[in-house]
């Protein structure tokens, strides 16, 4: 599916893609984490949850095709309170639930925010997928695409849509490239030829507080969220 090409989703649902609820106030601010299988998304996910639950409410959906597996991931790892974790399973191609029939994501973080009431954040982490994955913009407000260094310090200049589109892309671990030769200097490089001015981080989950780059772009975009600035 050509990225121009308009997404369809069922008339009962069009709200959702507006900031503001009924009553005005404005809803929680949705942002989906794609990249390719064993890049990292659930561990990214995981780790927000820790850095940033102590401040805002958060809620997770993940995605997979058959099973819960990276919802019962983040449940065994008690990164929040079991209610505020659900999963979709697809049935089909990851990029289809976020991107082509977004119903089943929406009806996910719709049933959230209305039975937890008060929620800030909503992160929503796609299947593994491959470079072209990108999210419908009736789906989320933005998009953290995530690649790591193990899979070829070639990976960015490779493009994409994820890659060149993303609002941020991470850059997940970097601890690794001396093992597997990858130079990150070379990474940034293509990644900024990709990207223009949009934002990279460069992640180790294994480090203490590894996601804080990610965190702290996170509460930049909230914070504009909530001011209006980010609709």
């Amino acid at each position: 599916m050509h990225l121009d090409h308009p997404v369809i989703t069922p008339h009962r649902h069009t709200y959702s893609a507006e900031p503001l609820r009924g009553d005005s106030s404005r809803r929680a601010l949705r942002i989906g984490l794609g990249g390719p299988v064993g890049s990292g998304k659930t561990a990214t996910v995981a780790a927000l949850c820790r850095a940033l639950r102590d401040e805002l409410s958060i809620a997770v959906v993940t995605n997979d095709i058959y099973t819960r597996e990276d919802a019962e991931s983040l449940l065994r790892e008690a990164v929040l309170p079991p209610e505020r974790i659900t999963a979709v399973e697809t049935g089909a191609c990851p990029h289809t639930a976020i991107r082509d029939d977004i119903s089943a994501n929406l009806e996910a973080v719709e049933q959230l925010e209305e039975t937890l009431r008060a929620v800030d954040l909503v992160l929503i982490e796609s299947g593994g997928d491959n470079l072209t994955a990108t999210f419908s913009r009736g789906l989320v407000d933005a998009q953290v695409f995530v690649i790591d260094v193990a899979s070829g310090d070639d990976i960015p200049r490779k493009g994409g849509p994820g890659i060149t589109t993303a609002d941020l892309l991470v850059v997940n671990k970097t601890d690794l490239a001396p093992y597997v030769g990858a130079d990150l200097d070379t990474m940034a490089s293509d990644a900024r030829r990709q990207r223009g001015d949009l934002p990279v981080a460069f992640t180790s989950l294994t480090q203490p507080d590894g996601i804080r780059p990610v965190a702290d772009w996170v509460s930049r975009r909230l914070a504009a969220w909530r001011t209006g600035a980010a609709a």
